[in-house]
């Protein structure tokens, strides 16, 4: 990887790292959600960087997708696992990384997903599979009681593209993508107390650009210019100031412009966890760009 590529990969993932944390020690019953999200995603511009997508923070049996709304009136309760999830882009170079806080008593599942983590970590190197990667997350999460999240993955990172190649399993799979050095993805475990399958929910707030197409209706229009910057990168729906937009959503989803990410979740009443970091696999293992230092 050229070093100037690699020096990006690596500011990111250092502003990323320093957020992230910052942003889980501030979580606590009776928190504002909205005010939580507004301030970490603020920081990241204070950095000097920007988003890669929305901050996602989802909670209980919610794995991912979830974000606060414009009027969102939500406090963090007692008994919550909230699952933080951020991405940091520099020049569209994607530092993409994630913790659970626990607000009750969940400590065993948040360790059943952090350790599943490490180990498939330590198990990066060229020639390994992301087979041998998801049998490693797979042992470490049902060794301590729970399932893995088998519809949920990591997943490779390239200049402004979130997902693409390598696929990185949750469960063991027969083979897969042989990991070559330069690869840059983030492995991301779910362990979950429910039935290790997530399915999407009615609540949709994050969404991004997946065509262009000739748009007529003044507000689409709108929509279009204000996320022109994002370059295919999600948003999010309270970031748009036009008061029109939900029809303009509506019909850009129609028309195939734009694409939704709804609410992932387990079933009622289960509780996820969730742990992530980015890397770049070396001649001899990999460099993990959002690990504290």
């Amino acid at each position: 990887m050229k070093e100037d590529l690699l020096e990006k990969y690596y500011a990111a993932g250092v502003i990323a790292a320093k957020i992230l944390n910052n942003g889980a020690q501030e979580i606590r019953v009776g928190v504002s959600y909205l005010e939580l999200v507004e301030s970490i995603e603020a920081r990241v511009k204070e950095e000097g960087a920007d988003l890669a997508f929305p901050l996602n923070v989802s909670l209980n049996e919610d794995a991912a997708h979830d974000t606060a709304s414009t009027r969102d009136d939500r406090v963090f309760s007692k008994g919550d696992v909230v699952k933080l999830d951020l991405g940091v882009q520099i020049d569209g170079y994607i530092a993409d990384t994630a913790t659970t806080v626990d607000l009750g008593n969940n400590g065993n599942l948040i360790e059943a997903s952090r350790q599943a983590l490490d180990t498939a970590i330590k198990k990066v190197r060229p020639g390994v599979t992301a087979g041998e990667l998801g049998a490693a997350i797979q042992f470490e999460i049902e060794s301590r009681g729970y399932r893995p999240v088998s519809n949920l993955t990591g997943h490779g990172l390239d200049q402004f593209v979130i997902h693409k190649p390598p696929t990185i399993p949750n469960i063991a799979i027969n083979g897969g993508v042989v990991l070559e050095e330069g690869m840059v993805f983030a492995i991301e475990p779910f362990a979950t107390t429910g039935s290790g399958h997530v399915n999407e929910k009615s609540r949709m707030e994050i969404y991004s650009q997946i065509a262009h197409k000739p748009v007529r209706i003044p507000s689409a229009r709108a929509v279009i210019d204000s996320i022109q910057e994002r370059r295919g990168l999600p948003f999010a729906r309270r970031w748009l100031k036009d008061k029109k937009m939900e029809l303009a959503l509506a019909g850009l989803i129609r028309s195939q412009v734009l694409t939704v990410y709804p609410v992932l979740s387990d079933i009622a009443g289960s509780l996820v966890s969730q742990h992530e970091h980015t890397m770049i696999v070396t001649e001899d293992g990999c460099i993990v760009t959002t690990r504290m230092r």
